[in-house]
């Protein structure tokens, strides 16, 4: 037996959650393509293609994110706790990304800087810049929030992996045979 739950505990639509640059997007891909399922990033249902992270309107962001969520068998990332109600409804597993504040600012440095282009969760048309509001979000305001959202995912009640870092999450693709 090993170290984590089996993947097929985890039901037909999973929810990855945790801090931004911490892998949800990477992991989301390898997951829907192991399971023969639909991968969704929240983010681009929130933000317009080709721009560099321009919000779309309220109404077409929550739109697209319950259209998704109808699905039968989707892996989801992505936070946005304003659609966490509907999204746990219907998620029969949930796997919760660790990591440092500074790893993951270096991780948001890199793929800002050095522009991965078709990353997993990138906007289409690849557009990407340092931004400030980011580089607090990830440094000041996540660390804070983050006891408080894991408490959260874990108030759900649904079959749950939780992973503290990125050596973790590289276990986990091992053990789940997945590939980046």
């Amino acid at each position: 037996m090993g170290e984590f739950l089996p993947l097929g505990a985890l039901g037909p639509r999973i929810m990855i959650c945790g801090p931004s640059n911490s892998g949800k997007s990477t992991l989301c891909v390898a997951l829907a393509s192991k399971l023969g399922a639909e991968a969704f990033h929240v983010d681009l249902f929130r933000h317009l293609p080709g721009t560099d992270w321009v919000q779309r309107a309220d109404e077409e962001f929550v739109a697209l994110h319950d259209a998704a969520i109808a699905h039968e068998r989707w892996v989801m990332d992505g936070n946005y706790s304003a659609l966490f109600p509907q999204r746990v409804a219907r998620a029969t597993g949930v796997i919760l990304l660790g990591g440092g504040r500074w790893a993951n600012f270096r991780r948001y440095l890199w793929r800002t800087l050095f522009e991965q282009r078709g990353r997993a969760g990138s906007l289409a048309g690849d557009r990407d810049s340092i931004k400030w509001e980011m580089v607090r979000w990830v440094l000041l305001v996540q660390p804070k929030n983050r006891e408080r959202d894991r408490e959260r995912v874990r108030q759900m009640g649904r079959p749950m992996v939780q992973l503290r870092s990125m050596r973790e999450l590289q276990r986990l693709y091992r053990e789940w045979g997945l590939a980046r």
